[in-house]
């Protein structure tokens, strides 16, 4: 397994983790309190920061314990990592669109957030998972 495949999968996986942990910490609030009065900022902030850190961590991991030869990559690594890039992409530009339209509609800041979160969440996840599958299914370069 590549390099490149093992990174996609660590990425995968660190992020559904991250949101996981998020949503737990948003949905466990007091009693009586409505969900955008749930205390999200700090849970989000340390979710995507401890996202970041821990796929650093982890591709620092996998890079070290390969072979020295699929570390290299080749033209195949990087046409597969801008086709996933730009699949990944499209749901940043459709979570900046719902973040605007919630703006525009006056909708509470929790809401305005969560869906500009959850695009990233999902651009990361889809992204990922294109990767994975120009890997494993094999990939047709236009």
């Amino acid at each position: 397994m590549a390099v490149e495949e093992k990174r996609a999968w660590t990425m995968l996986l660190v992020t559904v983790a991250a949101y996981a942990a998020y949503l737990a910490a948003v949905l466990d609030r007091p009693e009586g309190l409505s969900l955008t009065q749930a205390p999200y900022v700090s849970a989000l902030l340390w979710s995507v920061g401890g996202a970041i850190v821990a796929s650093i961590l982890l591709h620092i991991v996998v890079s070290t314990f390969s072979p020295e030869e699929e570390n290299v990559r080749d033209q195949r690594d990087r046409e597969i990592h801008r086709f996933a890039e730009h699949v990944g992409q499209s749901f940043v530009v459709i979570g900046s669109i719902v973040g605007l339209i919630l703006a525009m509609t006056e909708q509470d800041r929790f809401w305005i957030a969560n869906a500009i979160y959850l695009a990233f969440v999902l651009s990361a996840i889809l992204g990922s998972a294109a990767k994975i599958a120009a890997y494993r299914v094999g990939f047709q370069p236009w």
